[in-house]
């Protein structure tokens, strides 16, 4: 009998030490680092479409090096002796005019130092040229004055395309620092820049829209500086981009011209932006729909168009923004959207 129990004890012995075995092993089985994850707590976590979105801009370069697009800047000094009037076309008297500043700036722009810091602008940056020497481009050896009381504060009247491209604001630093000069800068379209130096408010404009310069010198605004041949005085270029959503729903890219590009967005309506406020930009755009839509600069000739045409009247900047937002197409001059596209939309 006392066998008997002496052999039950001992077996209750080895269950109960395989028992404890086997719970220790689970326990250690169930336990996980607090700084790991399982595969299924990854796989819990990861709701797919929650990835943060990728900086940058939609809007991209779609058409461009057409022969039609081509965009060539002029330098103009404002004659001192012009009829100038104001917005109403009323005369205005009292004008005084910083030739010799206005001067001072064209020689330094069109000297070898001036033309070589304008061309490589940006190349550092974007890795391409945005503004290229014209053939045949005027080039200034003038000695060039220090300002003076009287001549150091020079009125520059200019497009939005050359000021947001960032152009100015790395050229004009240089040649203030040397000479002494401060150049005061106004921006707008070329019509409304050109408006502002027949008003006697610009010693000289920097603009891009040919047919409008020559009415400009036509009108007695401009006059031939020394040692150069003609008012106006075309020393750069740069190309139009016709710029859209990455997506291209229109097929623009592969359209065989620039104009054929222009009539595949109208005929399938998709959006487009236009810069509505008779720059040379928007000078540039109309001259590329087909004739037979009657696009001109006069907001009147789009009413039929405002469901997917918008005429903004603004600048380069505030148009590429609209562009982006609505997933519209644009032209741009290339320089201003390469500024926009490395700010990721933000133009100051």
């Amino acid at each position: 009998m006392m066998k008997k129990i002496a052999v039950l004890l001992l077996s209750l012995s080895l269950l109960a030490t395989f028992l404890t075995a086997c719970a220790q092993e689970n326990g250690a089985e169930d336990q996980t680092p607090a700084n790991s994850t399982s595969e299924n707590d990854t796989a819990e976590d990861e709701t797919p479409g929650t990835e943060e979105p990728e900086e940058g801009v939609d809007l991209t370069i779609l058409y461009e090096a057409d022969d039609d697009m081509i965009n060539n800047y002029s330098l103009l000094a404002v004659n001192p002796d012009a009829p100038f009037v104001d917005a109403d076309g009323n005369a205005v008297s009292d004008v005084y005019i910083n030739t010799e500043g206005a001067a001072a700036l064209i020689n330094w722009m069109l000297s070898e130092e001036g033309e070589t810091t304008a061309t490589e602008y940006g190349y550092a940056d974007y890795g391409e040229y945005l503004f290229y020497l014209s053939e045949g481009a005027p080039v200034s050896t003038a000695e060039i004055p220090q300002a003076t009381e009287e001549t150091k504060v020079i009125r520059l009247s200019t497009t939005t395309s050359v000021n947001d491209s960032g152009l100015l604001g790395y050229l004009l630093p240089i040649f203030e620092d040397t000479y002494g000069y401060t150049v005061e800068v106004t921006s707008a379209g070329t019509g409304n820049a050109i408006a502002n130096a027949k008003s006697g408010n610009a010693d000289l404009l920097l603009v891009h829209s040919k047919s409008q310069e020559e009415e400009f010198v036509a009108g007695g605004y401009s006059y031939v500086l020394p040692s150069f041949d003609s008012e106006r005085l075309t020393f750069m270029y740069n190309y139009f981009v016709l710029c859209g959503p990455s997506a291209d729903p229109a097929g623009v890219k592969n359209a065989a011209s620039v104009r054929d590009a222009f009539a595949a967005i109208a005929e399938g309506k998709y959006p487009f932006v236009s810069r509505g406020d008779q720059s040379g930009t928007h000078t540039k755009e109309i001259s590329l729909w087909p004739e037979e839509l009657g696009i001109t600069v006069d907001a009147a000739s789009v009413e039929d168009y405002t469901d997917w045409y918008t005429y903004s009247n603004a600048g380069m900047g505030v148009c590429l923004t609209m562009a982006e937002e609505t997933g519209a197409y644009i032209l741009s001059d290339k320089a201003t959207f390469l500024t926009f596209q490395a700010n990721n939309g933000v133009m100051e």
